[in-house]
């Protein structure tokens, strides 16, 4: 009898997958390949690690409310621990900053902020999911819950009992969405936004319809808004009474005296900084494939994905997208893990072409544009964000409260 020997590899007991990022792409990764490992027909043991600079899930694009109301600060950041649909033996967190990603030997450098140690780990996948890092005030800065809410608690006191009106510089959509929920939260307060642009939302691809809309809604909120306005220089004086003031003035020579200066320009840049430099383009974001692979020519790219705002990808950068990555990189996951311990041709997910749409809140109303056109008002604010800028709309999609089993 003749035999024939066939080199085969020899798959893990348990799959290891190493997820950098514990917002929307990096947990709905995890959340989507578990619910898939956990087919009774066909089991898979999958060990997973997230690895996040915070100490839980904070929402981010509810940022805007969390910076003018302490009661949904409380709301908007969960400590992983309590993310239901995670407490699993199989699923660790891990509070810290994934500092080197080596793909040739699958393994991450990872620095522990609480114990001030670094430690190697090993991965059969991983995950980058770290997003953007944003600066401050467009997303807090504390990586614990209890530093966040003192240092939001604070900025929400500032605001809410400005006696001059609130400057909020930059009209793209955090600007827009700052200066409007703070003016929804607290009518009383005069809140003035500026922008060096003729048009709102002049740096996305968006028709003039949206723009004017997005004008138009934010000045009937009673919201001033300040086309052309460039900020110059902000001084901090004191005023009649005491209290600290900022005296600003804009390039067109227009001068005013403001309470706070909110900055809302993010400046965003991808934190990919521990990723191969062959994995990134020139401004840093991930070249990632359709199937949110690592691109071909870096080591053992079949078991990297990328997913979230720090993809080069077509599109406007939202929670949706980023949720929608995640799963694909989810999928093509476990279609390689069965390519492993079955043989079977992997049926990758593939993300395509993305339009540019957007869902902008503003105040009472919100603003929604895609590929069926632009709608607007109230309703419109419901199906998007519901009454707390779509936290509870997240929550409920990616099971948090939830479990698996």
């Amino acid at each position: 009898m003749t035999v024939n020997v066939v080199n085969v590899t020899i798959p893990p007991s348990q799959y290891r997958v190493l997820i950098a990022g514990g917002c929307y792409g990096g947990l709905s990764a995890a959340i989507n390949l578990l619910e898939k490992c956990d087919t009774i027909d066909s089991p898979i043991s999958v060990d997973i690690t997230i690895v996040d600079e915070r100490d839980g899930y904070y929402h981010i694009i509810g940022s805007p409310l969390a910076m003018a109301s302490k009661e949904y600060a409380e709301k908007a950041w969960v400590e992983y621990k309590n993310i239901k649909i995670l407490q699993r033996p199989n699923v660790t967190f891990v509070q810290g900053t994934v500092a080197n990603v080596d793909c040739e030997n699958k393994t991450a450098t990872i620095a522990e902020h609480k114990t001030h140690k670094t430690r190697v780990e090993s991965y059969d996948f991983f995950v980058a999911a770290t997003g953007l890092r944003r600066v401050w005030p467009v997303v807090p800065q504390a990586l614990t819950r209890e530093t966040y809410l003192t240092e939001v608690g604070a900025h929400c006191d500032k605001v809410l009992n400005a006696t001059a009106p609130v400057l909020v510089v930059g009209g793209g959509a955090v600007g827009i969405e700052m200066a409007t929920e703070l003016k929804h939260i607290k009518p009383s307060v005069q809140v003035t936004l500026a922008h060096s642009r003729d048009k709102l939302l002049s740096a996305e691809p968006l028709p003039d319809m949206v723009k004017d809309c997005a004008l138009e809604l934010t000045e009937q909120l009673g919201v001033e808004v300040l086309l052309n306005h460039r900020l110059a220089s902000s001084t901090p004086t004191k005023s009649a009474d005491g209290s600290v003031v900022h005296e600003v003035e804009f390039t067109n020579g227009h001068k005013m005296v403001v309470s706070e200066v909110i900055t809302a320009i993010s400046n965003s840049v991808p934190s990919s900084s521990y990723l191969p430099q062959q994995a990134l383009d020139s401004d840093g974001y991930v070249n990632a494939q359709a199937t949110m692979h690592f691109p071909e020519g870096v080591p053992n790219a079949e078991s990297h994905f990328a997913a979230g705002d720090m993809i080069h990808w077509s599109g406007i950068k939202r929670c949706g997208g980023a949720l929608y990555q995640g799963k694909i990189a989810s999928w093509n996951i476990h279609q390689t893990i069965l390519q492993q311990l079955q043989g079977k041709e992997p049926d990758f997910l593939r993300l395509g072409e993305v339009p540019p749409m957007i869902g902008l809140a503003v105040g009472k109303n919100a603003i929604s544009y895609g590929a069926e056109g632009m709608n607007y008002g109230p309703q419109v604010m419901h199906v998007f964000f519901e009454d707390d800028l779509g936290f509870r709309i997240v929550w409920d999609h990616l099971q948090l409260g939830g479990s698996t089993k």
